[in-house]
């Protein structure tokens, strides 16, 4: 039943029904809420921790595959059991005691997503070491701020590259710190320094660790300023983690679950992944990018994939560009929108016609299936965050057989605090909270969060922690949004974000934003307009779909530079900007674009590892060419 806080009435869809606990605040416009939570299903003790709760799995079953290890021969993994992975943490975990780590101290990881990476990432918790990950895209100056914000005194890194740049790093600051690499064997070497402790060492140093315990300290990549260190307890990990699980439990508990993990760990949502899939009765699998991705997924055959939106549009277009043109490009969108109204109709109260059943089923057996083979012919889900997913794509996934179950989360909530399940699914919302976290719409229209799952603050920032929460406990997310009658959670801009023409219209960027991106020439976009007399767009073009557009649109090739200014690319890309213009007032749509013969990345600076675009960034950056739009730069700049 759903508890009511005020005498509004709030209708529910028909098919939606919520368990007893469940807290439904009425907001002031009908058909939406003001407050929702689900109770948790599952209540965590006060010496729980991730290293604990794996160490149940290994009691209860010590020779079932945990982890599948990509072995250097060809497509092989090597199966490695609960009892052999726990042996290899608890060889880890003395090791660290034995080179001088203890309780509370600071250790760096630097490196990819790999078997190390999560190996020594739970030999120190295991005895409460907190972990630092670093990312291998963090610039010098981020690592030489990490490494002194967090006072590190012991590093990992994945290879002499990494572990010389950390040198440098140290010694350009005169920072103390010791260095390993695990190119260079010293995984053995510190576990060789802890060969005289005893294994019963960890079990008493893993017995003190408490809710309070920091388990890690994960620096957010941030679109602007310095990165923050987001402390991240032991209460937060394992207050979400096991309701996660439990409400995820057709994705993550079952023995067949396979994750196959290849966004980078230092992230905090692949992070939580990596634990959940340790402590679940699943198998996961780890590779450090997407290099080797369609190898990986065919041999690995995972039933689940985590993902960014950015991986999902770049498998669709790839498809859609692989059909080549005429009568074949023509059925690859037949199949598609076949697929996407099947979807789309599954979501109705009468379902899918036997008509659209029989045509969407000829499609994948033709053409489909195809994708599906791409994924490893064993996926059924993907859980999609890190930025807002288009609603095309997640019919079109859908449709092909693949539940995209999108969710939403900061640095700050461990990842997701709200996510769509399988059974109780609404493409284009972020889904219901999670069992356990509370989410309320607050009078500006900010979306705000409370649980145990809420990171406590910041390190070293008391300011930057005070000014995390609201006065009576609520987290700020700095994302606008609104709740449905059934809990349903919808993002739809960033607080900060919000663009204010010369005429005093608000307009929100990722509207606009996410419909460009869609398009196989686009790779990014920003919107821009601030204080101008009309919206604008930067679009960047994707130097790995133009090849194939060219050809399948009769015309030569070309790099990026002369595709920016060519007269058929322009072209296409003003029908782009039409058909999104479609879905927003006169006021909001876009007038003009500028093709940059530059692309957002990592490596300019430009995005997080995350895939976001640092819009304050680009908007510096590119501001002569933004300058040229309007005919020259802000009369008050």
């Amino acid at each position: 039943m759903i508890k009511r806080f005020k005498e509004k009435p709030v209708e529910a869809d028909k098919g939606f029904t919520f368990p007893p606990g469940t807290v439904a605040v009425a907001g002031d416009t009908p058909g939406k809420l003001k407050e929702f939570s689900m109770p948790a299903t599952k209540v965590r003790s006060e010496h729980d921790n991730v290293v604990s709760l794996f160490r149940r799995r290994v009691t209860q079953d010590p020779s079932q595959t945990v982890i599948e290890q990509k072995t250097m021969l060809g497509e092989q993994w090597r199966k490695v059991s609960a009892g052999e992975f726990w042996d290899e943490i608890s060889s880890v975990a003395r090791g660290l005691l034995g080179i001088g780590l203890k309780p509370g101290d600071r250790l760096a990881l630097h490196g990819p997503t790999s078997y190390e990476w999560t190996l020594i990432d739970m030999a120190a918790m295991a005895i409460g070491i907190v972990t630092v990950p670093i990312y291998e895209t963090d610039s010098a100056a981020q690592i030489e701020w990490i490494l002194q914000d967090s006072e590190i005194r012991y590093a990992i890194a994945s290879n002499q590259s990494s572990q010389e740049l950390i040198q440098a790093v140290a010694t350009r600051a005169d920072h103390k710190c010791r260095i390993f690499s695990l190119a260079a064997g010293d995984l053995l070497t510190i576990i060789e320094a802890g060969r005289q402790i005893a294994p019963a060492v960890i079990d008493s140093y893993n017995s003190q660790i408490t809710g309070d315990t920091i388990a890690t300290i994960i620096y957010t990549s941030g679109t602007t300023g310095r990165p923050k260190g987001t402390i991240i307890t032991q209460r937060n990990a394992t207050a979400l983690l096991p309701n996660l699980l439990d409400y995820l439990a057709e994705i993550g508990m079952q023995k067949t679950t396979r994750c196959l993990l290849f966004l980078p760990v230092a992230h905090a949502l692949a992070r939580l992944v990596s634990w959940g899939a340790l402590i679940g009765p699943g198998v996961l699998g780890l590779v450090p990018d997407t290099k080797n991705l369609l190898a990986d997924l065919a041999s690995f055959k995972p039933s689940y994939i985590l993902a960014v939106p950015r991986v999902l549009e770049k498998i669709y277009n790839a498809a859609d560009a692989s059909a080549g043109h005429g009568i074949k490009l023509r059925l690859f969108r037949m199949a598609a929108k076949s697929a996407i109204d099947y979807s789309k109709a599954l979501d109705s109260p009468q379902g899918p016609s036997r008509a659209l059943k029989i045509r969407r089923q000829v499609f994948y057996q033709l053409i489909l299936s195809r994708l599906t083979n791409l994924l490893g012919g064993n996926a059924k889900y993907i859980i999609s965050g890190g930025g807002p997913l288009s609603v095309r794509l997640g019919h079109f996934f859908r449709g092909i057989g693949v539940t995209v179950c999108e969710g939403y989360g900061l640095t700050e909530t461990l990842g997701p605090a709200t996510v769509n399940v399988p059974a109780r699914a609404k493409i284009g919302s972020v889904g219901q909270p999670v069992p356990g976290i509370a989410v309320r719409i607050s009078d500006e229209g900010e979306v705000l969060f409370k649980g145990d799952a809420m990171s406590p603050g910041y390190l070293n920032l008391e300011k930057e922690t005070a000014e995390l929460y609201t006065e009576d406990g609520w987290l700020h997310s700095e994302d606008k949004g609104w709740i449905d009658a059934d809990g349903f959670v919808y993002i739809t801009g960033r607080m900060k974000e919000i663009i204010v023409t010369a005429g005093g219209k608000n307009v929100s960027p990722e509207i606009l934003e996410d419909g460009l991106r869609g398009h196989p020439l686009i790779s990014n976009v920003v919107v821009v307009g601030d204080r101008r007399p009309f919206i604008a767009a930067l679009v960047t073009l994707d130097a790995e779909m133009l090849p194939g557009w060219l050809r399948n649109h009769n015309l030569p090739p070309m790099d990026v530079s002369d595709a920016a200014r060519n007269p058929a690319v322009l072209k296409a890309l003003e029908r782009a900007v039409a058909r999104t213009n479609q879905k927003v007032s006169r006021a909001e749509s876009i007038r003009k674009i500028r093709v940059l013969t530059t692309d957002f990345s990592l490596e300019n600076g430009t995005m997080t590892p995350s895939l976001k675009v640092k819009r304050s960034v680009v908007i510096k950056r590119f501001e002569d060419e933004i300058n040229a739009i309007y005919g020259g730069p802000l009369e008050d700049d």
